[in-house]
């Protein structure tokens, strides 16, 4: 397509506003639609499939058999495009028949077609159908064209709905008069109870085609310049936590609202057409569909607080400016949102404010950092609250467990107000013991350092009580910026990440970037379409093809830490070679700063990331190389069981307690011990104390978790016998029981381990 994106979709955009304001029948519009599409497009096919009675239809169509519309049906993730709708995502294949989802359908007389790319229709974040276009030749669309083909989709939502063509957008739900039991992701431990309030309106946009382009572009101007007022007010106002730590979440969160790229793409989508309202809507659709494409939970968590500015900007621009904070909470409240940005939790009556279930949501969130400073229990990854609970129903929540019960009876009720006076009683004494060491009865010490990336994440490191940073993710710099940060910018990053420490030590990271976190600037040399991106072409593979990347880290890195120590591991060491070309690398960044007369750190120690399995065999070469090991539980365990962790059939299928990662681990241990060099086990698995308690018994003694994770571990290893959990792990491991998950918490009652 050789107009840019904006010209090509205006020019649709026009021709549909011509379209929808004619007369005539909804589906004599819908085939006026795809003939226009496909003119404009070039395109041999185009196809318009909605979803009627939960199947999606081929209503109209440009170039397949006519006779095929309203008797071609597909079911939700059938095929290619059940599988855009059921998972809300762009297809944009050479070959269409080569993909696994690819099924025949003889009726159409597709299969002279060999390209093909569909996108999905949504409406009220639900989808209502997909639009697609076809090719004989086999290609792949250009961004431009699918870009447009977003575009169009969102006018056709408003189209579609407002002929009534479709399903609701929501889907309606059989209530009971009894209890609702729901369980999600545990993000801030407490339990609350209160009634259910709904954090925002939904605001629907309702027109999409712009009638005047530089009275909607005003219109944006205006509600930034609106939305950036209130975050400055915010930021002068706010109060929580530890000194200085909402300054930091704040001004991170300022630099998104002052992002010249995140309006200059509303800008764009302005110019093709839309109205403010559907600009807004269709760059934060778009946000959406990245934050579903990325494993990594750091920078999706991160990119929550661009989705929480976009709901702001399209309240002001629209004239929706309540949300429950507003208006004000009357009652002990559960608030119940899709989302919450830390700014919208900061709003509300922390009085009245007693917990918040979300349906997205994570550990790593700027509100879950804030809610978690305010004391405020969060459970996220609820599927579908929003349309499960009534405004005003009592709801209990358990954010020690992550579940929830929506109308409990007086039984429940009873039995959870006592669960809540201990689960009060317990944090109480994991507040006492914060400051302590993680030292077990007979005396071994154990290092309990925690996970970050956020220059925040260092300052409020007096509040978790950990030992230091032992995983600083630098990635996240890069995943957010529209550029290459360059030495200058980074350096400022590690300048204040240290300084934030103090006397704590700080383990660097180098970037682990490219599989599924591609960056766009990156993108001509990145594989985007790996099958497996977790195994490609990614952090110390893609740092040592870009040495020019690595150098300026390195230099960064080597200026922030002058006269102090330097701490700084390589991720995905596969083997010892990569290793060495990354140490080699930043000792001639060292001998360059010295040769410049610039200052230099007084140690640097180097470590190594063992997640690939491989390492494992060669460590008789690694360790005389290196100063430290540290073991990333979640990459190596999902390596070694040849099990993808995002995939949810396979999430409760292979245990961390299993004896096979269980006895990796030991060996890795054990031989790094008599090398002399110290192991750290970083991921999910040493946060959790019963699997934090095993790894002890193999010898384990330092960790790096999430902030929550502190002190339920350090409880566990005050009330734990090390020598006794030694002797219990060699039996287990020597001849292991069906369930070690079982046999370990039986143990830990018998010897009043708290295992939580």
């Amino acid at each position: 397509m050789p107009l840019s994106a904006a010209a090509s979709a205006r020019e649709i955009l026009t021709g549909l506003h011509d379209i929808m304001g004619a007369r005539g029948s909804a589906q004599s519009k819908l085939d006026k639609v795809v003939d226009l599409i496909a003119e404009k497009m070039g395109s041999e096919v185009c196809s318009i499939y909605l979803l009627r009675d939960n199947k999606l239809e081929l209503f109209a169509t440009h170039g397949l058999r006519k006779e095929a519309v309203h008797v071609t049906r597909l079911r939700m993730g059938e095929g290619l495009v059940g599988t855009i709708a059921a998972e809300g995502r762009i297809l944009n294949l050479a070959e269409a028949a080569d993909h696994p989802a690819y099924i025949y359908k003889p009726e159409t007389g597709e299969e002279r077609f060999h390209s093909f790319a569909g996108v999905p229709i949504v409406r009220l974040e639900s989808p209502i159908g997909v639009l697609a276009v076809q090719h004989a030749d086999p290609r792949r669309y250009e961004d431009v064209e699918i870009e447009a083909l977003q575009t169009v989709a969102m006018v056709l939502s408003e189209m579609i709905a407002a002929a009534r063509l479709v399903d609701g957008a929501r889907r309606s739900r059989l209530r009971s008069a009894g209890p609702l039991r729901l369980s999600g992701l545990k993000l801030v431990a407490g339990m609350a109870k209160g009634h259910a309030v709904f954090h925002e309106p939904r605001i629907l946009v309702e027109h999409t085609v712009a009638d005047d382009i530089e009275a909607e572009r005003e219109r944006v101007y205006s509600a930034f310049r609106k939305m950036r007022e209130q975050i400055d007010n915010m930021a002068k106002e706010a109060e929580f936590g530890v000194a200085g730590e909402h300054q930091e979440i704040l001004e991170t969160y300022r630099m998104f609202a002052y992002d010249e790229g995140w309006s200059r793409r509303i800008n764009s989508a302005i110019d093709s057409g839309l109205t403010a309202e559907a600009a807004i809507e269709r760059v934060q659709q778009r946000t959406r569909a990245r934050m579903r494409d990325i494993d990594d939970p750091l920078l999706r968590e991160r990119m929550h607080d661009l989705e929480d500015l976009s709901n702001r900007l399209l309240r002001i621009v629209s004239g929706w400016m309540g949300t429950a904070a507003q208006t004000g909470l009357a009652h002990d409240t559960v608030l119940i949102a899709r989302n919450l940005g830390p700014a919208e939790l900061l709003e509300y009556d922390r009085r009245r404010l007693k917990g918040v279930l979300l349906e997205e949501g994570s550990l790593t969130s700027h509100m879950t950092i804030v809610a978690r400073a305010i004391g405020v229990p969060v459970i996220g990854r609820l599927h579908d609250i929003r349309h499960s609970v009534e405004d005003g129903e009592m709801i209990l929540v358990d954010g020690d467990n992550g579940s929830v019960i929506v109308r409990p009876n007086r039984a429940l009720q009873s039995s959870f107000e006592h669960r809540m006076s201990l689960s009060q009683k317990r944090r109480a004494e994991f507040a006492a013991i914060r400051n302590l060491p993680a030292r077990t009865v007979d005396g071994v010490e154990v290092s309990v350092m925690v996970n970050a990336g956020l220059a925040e994440d260092a300052a409020s490191l007096p509040m978790t009580g950990a030992d230091g940073i032992g995983l600083f993710r630098t990635e996240f710099q890069f995943l957010v910026s529209a550029t290459l940060p360059g030495r200058d910018r980074q350096l400022r990053l590690y300048t204040k990440v240290l300084e934030a420490a103090g006397n704590r030590p700080v383990v660097f990271r180098t970037v682990d970037i490219g599989g599924d976190k591609a960056l766009p600037y990156l993108t001509d040399e990145v594989e985007e379409h790996a099958e497996n991106p977790s195994m490609g072409w990614r952090a110390l593979r893609l740092s040592l093809d870009r040495s020019t990347l690595m150098r300026a880290q390195a230099r960064a890195l080597i200026e922030a830490s002058a006269g102090k120590v330097l701490r700084v591991m390589f991720p995905m060491v596969s083997e010892p070679w990569e290793y060495e070309e990354a140490r080699a690398l930043f000792e001639e960044q060292v001998e360059w700063a010295r040769k410049g007369h610039r200052k230099v750190p007084k140690k640097i120690e180097f470590g190594a990331m063992l997640e690939v399995p491989s390492l494992a065999e060669m460590l008789d070469q690694l360790l005389p190389r290196v100063d430290f090991i540290s073991v990333g539980t979640n990459d190596l365990t999902q390596f070694l069981f040849a099990a993808d962790r995002s995939d949810p059939r396979l999430a409760q299928r292979y245990d961390w307690l299993s004896p096979a990662i269980l006895r990796f681990l030991k060996r890795v241990l054990d031989q790094a011990r008599k090398a002399g060099v110290p192991v750290r086990i970083c991921g999910e698995m040493a946060g959790r104390p019963l699997e934090a308690m095993a790894l002890i018994g193999i010898g384990a003694d330092k960790f790096s978790i999430t902030p929550a994770g502190v002190g339920p571990i350090k409880g566990m290893t005050r009330s734990l016998d090390a020598a006794a959990i030694k002797s219990r792990m060699d039996q287990l491991l020597a001849k292991p029981p069906k369930d070690v998950r079982k046999a370990l918490t039986d143990w830990a009652k018998r010897h009043n381990v708290t295992i939580g």
